[in-house]
């Protein structure tokens, strides 16, 4: 019979920690985007001590790496992504032509630029085609539409910022900064 020693128990709590960063990785990894400690409870089977403990090693483990990658925390929720000096690269894969066509980039700007914007409007700027535009960006949670009348009032939705990763509040988005980034 193996005795169990401290090395041993070091072994197994080290082993234990690595296992904790790899399944954390992973469900950040699946999930792209924001995580709140209960989901994080729920997908890791982690308790939460334990959980901020491996965020921080994690952090850690990204800035001693000089990783691309980086955890960001917002209003108590935690998320894996890329570092801000790699956001333009990669919102050109993610948003590549075949998300978005340049009349939807176009859409999508005048929204973000003079928010909030009637549907009417719109439709007279871009023509029919912006209604699928507009349905597009609603089903992908960028675009919200209150009711006003016989038409919609649109803005645009916390998602918005967060899938382009642009800070600002309403009006504050330039459409030549959003296209710049899509393009």
């Amino acid at each position: 019979m193996s005795e169990i020693t401290s090395k041993t128990l070091d072994e197994l709590e080290h082993s234990k920690e690595k296992e904790n960063l790899r399944l954390l990785e992973a469900v950040f990894f699946v999930s792209g985007r924001f995580l709140t400690m209960q989901e994080l409870i729920s997908l890791s089977d982690l308790n939460p001590l334990v959980i901020r403990e491996t965020l921080e090693k994690l952090k850690e483990k990204y800035s001693r790496e000089d990783s691309a990658m980086e955890i960001v925390e917002k209003s108590g929720m935690w998320k894996m992504d890329v570092r801000q000096e790699y956001v333009g690269i990669i919102n050109k894969l993610a948003t590549g032509r075949s998300e978005f066509s340049k009349a939807e980039q176009e859409t999508l700007a005048i929204i973000a630029y003079k928010q909030p914007i009637k549907q009417s409007v719109i439709i007279k700027i871009r023509g029919n085609k912006a209604y699928d535009h507009v349905k597009k960006f609603e089903d992908l949670g960028l675009v919200k539409r209150k009711k006003v009348g016989h038409t919609h009032d649109l803005t645009l939705s916390e998602e918005f910022y967060d899938y382009f990763n642009v800070s600002g509040k309403e009006g504050e988005v330039e459409p030549k900064d959003f296209l710049r980034e899509v393009n």
